[in-house]
């Protein structure tokens, strides 16, 4: 971590003044991860805490613990010294031990915007990072030179892991003089999408985490059926199976268009002027990062000015994220920031040196 030199002496009664200041670690942290990276998200918040030299416990979703267990596994053939950490599996009712107790002096909590807020607000005093959900928008102007290209990465951001990420594009915006062609590109690339076992090389879309995950989002799909919103290819299911599902004219007011889909579903919206495209992405409770397609660097700019979210990705889904970016949300997807460097200040406090050079 990094400190700073700082002159004092910004006035005359300030003479002979200077400072400095350091960073320190807060104290033992708590972590909670979610099932659907979970080894990577888990050690988004381990190799921070290591470097900064906080204790921690770690508890790793309830559905998919081993990543975290192997890597505590790893951590325990090491000279770290003993209590410097814990890696504990347990259901989610044993989150409360991860999040009243004021001897842990942060929490850093990524999964369901849900539970993450309710979490914040039994946590008392101590420091609070949420890395939540989201309703991720990307955004096709007109300009757009390489339709392929967009539709590829927009059907890969949709599906996948199923759609099981959060930043997973649910709210596709597509310019109105090329929404037809669009529409045609995207229903014709999902359609061949393989679906079946993961662990089979070629498929692409597996099952969801559960059964009752799959029905919930099969649910809103047909709700937005219901409410007059067109299937385009997809929303049948089996199981915990749901097929990759697009769906256009979608009442705004569905949970399809409004909730986090967490799942392979995504909506098609037309839009007219990059300031309608705009004000579409901020229609939303969530702002966690957006991708926009588009050649003309002034409306980059703007959208990087006025999109109400965490991130903007230039040329590609906002589904794009790599560990050492500053990543995190606004509004309903979270509190601060992960990333290597960003993650390390936050399980830090500023401790301040001044030093007075007494007269000669």
């Amino acid at each position: 971590m990094h400190g700073e030199l700082q002159a004092l002496d910004i006035s005359p009664r300030a003479k002979g003044y200077q400072g400095m200041w350091k960073r320190v670690p807060i104290g033992p942290c708590s972590f909670i991860s979610p099932f659907n990276f979970p080894l990577n998200l888990a050690a988004h918040k381990i190799a921070p805490a290591l470097a900064v030299g906080c204790p921690f416990v770690m508890k790793p979703a309830s559905r998919t613990p081993l990543g975290a267990i192997i890597m505590g596994e790893i951590l325990a053939e090491t000279d770290l010294p003993e209590g410097a950490f814990s890696i504990l599996a347990c259901s989610r009712d044993g989150a409360d031990l991860f999040t009243i107790d004021d001897r842990l002096k942060l929490l850093s909590f990524t999964g369901s915007p849900g539970v993450g807020w309710d979490l914040k607000a039994r946590c008392g005093k101590k420091k609070v990072v949420l890395e939540l959900g989201g309703n991720a928008a990307v955004v096709v102007d007109a300009d757009t030179k390489n339709l392929d290209d967009a539709v590829n990465r927009i059907i890969f951001g949709a599906f996948y892991q199923s759609g099981q990420s959060c930043i997973g594009v649910q709210r596709i915006m597509i310019h109105e003089d090329i929404y037809d062609v669009m529409k045609a590109k995207l229903i014709a690339k999902t359609v061949t999408l393989v679906k079946g076992d993961p662990k089979i090389r070629e498929t692409f879309i597996g099952p969801m985490i559960s059964e009752k995950e799959a029905s919930r989002l099969h649910g809103w799909i047909e709700a937005a059926a219901a409410a007059g919103g067109k299937i385009l290819c997809g929303g049948t299911r089996d199981g915990a199976m749901l097929d990759a599902t697009l769906m256009e004219n979608v009442p705004l007011d569905q949970d399809l268009c409004v909730e986090e889909a967490f799942g392979p579903a995504a909506v098609l919206q037309k839009f007219s002027t990059w300031n309608d495209a705009i004000s579409m992405v901020n229609d939303s409770k969530f702002g966690l990062q957006a991708g926009i397609f588009t050649r003309d660097f002034y409306k980059v700019q703007q959208a990087w000015d006025e999109m109400e979210v965490g991130g903007v990705v230039v040329g590609d889904v906002p589904s794009y994220r790599v560990d050492n970016m500053p990543y995190g949300g606004v509004k309903d997807s979270g509190l601060g920031r992960e990333g290597v460097r960003f993650a390390m200040e936050d399980m830090t406090e500023i401790r301040n040196l001044v030093i007075r050079t007494p007269p000669s």
